[in-house]
C-alpha cells in the first residue's frame, strides 16, 4: 500500500574512519572481504581519502551530508558502515540494531544521536533491539533489510547476520510487510548465504536493482518480482559477477532542486553495461566514486556507508 512516506532523502549520515582495516570478526561470513598488502596506517589513510572524495562528490550535488568522526579509542574497523547499527525514520523513530561481530557493537554511539539532534532533527522514540545479541540473534539494519519506505515493505535475505524472528518483530513494530527469502553466492564452488541484503538489491522511487540469480527458489523470485512490479518499479537485473563488484550496493538520494542521484562505487559503475546505465539514468544522475580500499578490506561499498536521515525537522 502506497503511503505518503518518502522513499529517498536528501540527508545522509557518514562516519569518517579512524581505525579502518580488515575486520577478521566479520570476514567469517562476509565473502566480499579480501586482504591487501598494506600497513594498517596505509589502509586507514587510503580509506579516509576515498571517504573524503565521496563526501565531496555528494556535497557538490547539494546532498546534505552529516559527517561524524569515529572514535579512535573504540577500535572499530567497520565504523564507516553506520547503516548497520542505526536507522532514522520519518515518524521520529530511531532504531538500534543487534550486531553479529562483537567489535562492531561498540559502533552504537549516543554522541551520533546527539549530533543528529544538534543538526535540527527530532528524535521521538528509540527502539533498541540490541539486547538480542545476548541470545545470539542479529539484525544489521538497512544492510539486513532493504526498505521500501513508501510501500511499507522490507526485503530481507536471511543469513547469520539476519534473524527471521527479528525481521518480523521489526516489521510489526514499524508497520512493514516482510518479504523474506534466501540468497546465495558462489564461494570457491560452494553456494553460501549472502551476508547482507543490500549487496544484492536496492530499491529507489521508480527503480529497483536486484541480483535475482542469487535466489534459488522460483516462488521467492516470483514473489519479489511481483512485489516490485505492483509498486511500479522498473526492475534492473544484475548478474552475480556484477553483484561481486558491488553493483547491487547503490542508493538513490535527492540533491539540490529535488534532483535525484544514484550513488555507487566506480567498481560498480564499471561493471554495468551501457543499457543498464541508461536504465538508471532515466531516473537518476549517477554519482560514482573510487572505493577500492573500503570495498576490498571492508566488504561493503557506497550504500553501506550511507545512513539515510528521514527524521522530521524541529
Amino acid at each position: 500500500m502506497k503511503t505518503n512516506q518518502k522513499q529517498i532523502t536528501n540527508t545522509l549520515l557518514l562516519i569518517r574512519p579512524s581505525n579502518f582495516k580488515l575486520n577478521k570478526q566479520t570476514a567469517v561470513n562476509n565473502y566480499f572481504q579480501k586482504e591487501m598488502n598494506l600497513s594498517e596506517t596505509e589502509m586507514n589513510q587510503k580509506a579516509q581519502q576515498e571517504f573524503d572524495d565521496l563526501v565531496h562528490k555528494l556535497k557538490v550535488k547539494g546532498i546534505q551530508v552529516i559527517v561524524e568522526n569515529s572514535t579512535s579509542e573504540n577500535k572499530t574497523p567497520d565504523a564507516i558502515f553506520p547503516n548497520n547499527w542505526v536507522s532514522f525514520h520519518e515518524n521520529g523513530d530511531v532504531v538500534l540494531y543487534p550486531m553479529f561481530a562483537e567489535n562492531r557493537r561498540k559502533e552504537r554511539n549516543e554522541e551520533v544521536l546527539i549530533r543528529i539532534e544538534n543538526e535540527g532533527f527530532q528524535i521521538e522514540n528509540i527502539l533498541d533491539y540490541s539486547s538480542a545479541e545476548e541470545e545470539g540473534f542479529y539484525l544489521e539494519g538497512t544492510g539486513s533489510m532493504v526498505l521500501d519506505r513508501a510501500n511499507r515493505k522490507a526485503y530481507c535475505a536471511l543469513s547469520a547476520r539476519t534473524d527471521e524472528d527479528l525481521v518480523i518483530e521489526f516489521c510489526e513494530d514499524l508497520e512493514y510487510t516482510p518479504i523474506i527469502f534466501e540468497a546465495l553466492q558462489t564461494v570457491e564452488s560452494e553456494r553460501l548465504p549472502i551476508y547482507h541484503t543490500n549487496v544484492l538489491m536496492s530499491v529507489g522511487e521508480e527503480i529497483a536493482v536486484v541480483c535475482i540469480d542469487t535466489i534459488s527458489s522460483k516462488s521467492e523470485k516470483k514473489t519479489i518480482i511481483r512485489s516490485l512490479k505492483e509498486d511500479g518499479k522498473e526492475i534492473l537485473k544484475i548478474s552475480e559477477n556484477q553483484m561481486k563488484q558491488f553493483a547491487g550496493n547503490m542508493l538513490q538520494v535527492k540533491g539540490a532542486f529535488r534532483k535525484k542521484y544514484m550513488v555507487m562505487s566506480t567498481a560498480a559503475y564499471k561493471s554495468l553495461r551501457e543499457d543498464q546505465i541508461s536504465t538508471i539514468e532515466k531516473h537518476s544522475e549517477i554519482i560514482h566514486s573510487d572505493l577500492t580500499t573500503i570495498e576490498t578490506l571492508g566488504g561493503g561499498s557506497a550504500r553501506c556507508m550511507l545512513a539515510e536521515v528521514f527524521l522530521p525537522k524541529i
